[in-house]
């Protein structure tokens, strides 16, 4: 592939957007090659997926308005189905999907990243949803996404000002789940940078998810995904359908097994979740 990059470490794959020069923008090519890249993960293996962007300035910049500046209106929707199709595809995909965002993550870049499960960034990124300024709406589930992850109120601000937000903001408001900065010794010399600092924190997460039941992950995501899109009524049937899938797997039986042997009095150690 050309603008895509897929590496595997263990149980642990990373996907990467390779087109720097463009601040890996998304065109056409590149929304192929990251349907590709999803189509070839290995379930087997790969437990857990980081999504990222390569460079120091940006994950993803957005859609290529080069590429859709003279498009036609059926052009522009086929132009937008074909976003949403891979994002829907990242959205639903069964293993846990982590971005890793350093840099811009604007319009489609900020599209993305919402479509994956969890998002990490550094400090420098810079979060929005510019499209009214260029004539157009959001156009790969950004009126969506963004509505459901930090309210319809907040959506419609960022969404109809086209104003971009810093990470600590992005924090603030719950689009990301950490901010990673860089790391100092105790003369202020900076032994990691925030980028290094973010991959760091991506992948020490994707492996503790990786550790854990794979089919019970898998399991909670498809609850959660789809319990979402229903009534609460509805949701806990899913929830109860899929609770009772994970039973008469090996995961359940060595999982119950070996909580079952540890010793009754040993208090269960409760880990704080920390920024980076």
């Amino acid at each position: 592939m050309e603008f895509v990059t897929y590496e595997v470490d263990g149980a642990v794959g990373i996907i990467t957007i390779n087109r720097p020069k463009a601040l890996n923008a998304l065109n056409s090519t590149v929304l192929e090659e990251l349907n590709e890249a999803f189509d070839g993960v290995d379930l087997n293996v790969v437990r857990c997926l980081i999504l990222t962007g390569a460079g120091e300035k940006s994950f993803v910049a957005g859609a290529d308005i080069g590429e859709m500046s003279n498009l036609t209106k059926a052009e522009g929707e086929a132009f937008g189905k074909k976003g949403n199709d891979v994002f829907r595809k990242i959205e639903t995909f069964p293993i846990p999907v982590i971005a890793a965002v350093n840099g811009f993550a604007l319009g489609g870049g900020c599209e993305i990243s919402m479509s994956c499960d969890i998002r990490l960034c550094s400090d420098n990124a810079v979060f929005g949803q510019p499209e009214v300024g260029l004539g157009i709406t959001p156009g790969f589930g950004g009126t969506q996404r963004l509505a459901r992850l930090v309210s319809p109120g907040m959506a419609k601000q960022l969404i109809y000002t086209a104003r971009n937000i810093k990470a600590a903001e992005a924090y603030r408001i719950g689009l990301v789940n950490a901010v990673c900065s860089e790391v100092k010794d105790e003369e202020g010399n900076v032994v990691k940078s925030a980028q290094e600092a973010l991959m760091e924190a991506a992948v020490k997460m994707a492996k503790g998810i990786a550790a854990q039941a794979p089919i019970a992950v898998r399991n909670c995501k498809k609850a959660i995904n789809e319990g979402l899109q229903v009534d609460m009524d509805q949701a806990i049937v899913i929830e109860e359908k899929l609770f009772g899938d994970c039973f008469e797997t090996e995961d359940q039986k060595a999982g119950m097994g070996n909580f079952l042997e540890k010793d009754k009095e040993k208090k269960l150690k409760v880990v704080p979740f920390k920024n980076c």
